[in-house]
């Protein structure tokens, strides 16, 4: 659909619209009605621009979040150019789950519409890759300074963080401390910081 700049802003007023709903109320009980209520918009507004109805603004929400959990960790995440840089980085990704707690909009969007569904594992698919591509960007860099042996896998490693980091994240979930989220960060850089080159 070619959206004029109006029905663009429309649009994403709607999805931001809803996007808050579920983090105030949670995604089982996000209503069409209150989305319409909270964006000032109308039922013929809002399934013009999500004629999929429900689940269609939820991928939409999900993509939503999936971006902002890239931009959240912004500058740091893209500047990964020395050890206090990634430190930045770690603190600022433990800052924001602290804040948002078991409230993760983006894993409550993708679990209601079902990690079978293509579009679901396609959103979570493309954040998980461009997210890992950054921290390998950062450990390159690493490489390319002498602070890590060059031998050293950069897509495995940043692999690794990444799982150790969405593996906290599962857990804060599940019991809303941060406490493994912190250690598999800090075990992951600790990993990074002992493989320096050998002289």
């Amino acid at each position: 659909m070619t959206l004029t700049r109006k029905g663009a802003a429309t649009r994403q007023r709607i999805v931001e619209g809803a996007a808050g709903q579920i983090r105030e109320a949670g995604v089982f009980a996000l209503r069409l009605e209150d989305v319409m209520t909270r964006t000032a918009t109308s039922k013929s507004q809002l399934f013009h621009y999500f004629p999929g109805g429900k689940d269609e603004l939820l991928l939409a929400v999900a993509r939503h979040e999936a971006g902002r959990v890239l931009d959240d960790q912004q500058p740091e995440l893209g500047s990964l150019t020395s050890w206090e840089a990634w430190q930045r980085w770690r603190d600022k990704v433990v800052a924001r789950y602290r804040a948002q707690g078991v409230n993760c909009p983006l894993h409550t969007a993708l679990s209601q519409l079902g990690s079978t569904t293509d579009a679901a594992r396609a959103v979570a698919a493309r954040l998980l890759e461009q997210w890992q591509e950054q921290l390998a960007v950062g450990i390159r860099h690493l490489q390319g300074s002498g602070e890590v042996a060059a031998g050293l896998d950069a897509d495995r490693e940043a692999a690794a963080l990444l799982a150790g980091v969405q593996g906290g994240v599962l857990i804060l979930l599940a019991t809303g401390s941060t406490v493994h989220l912190e250690a598999a960060l800090d075990v992951g850089l600790d990993r990074l910081r002992g493989a320096r080159p050998t002289p």
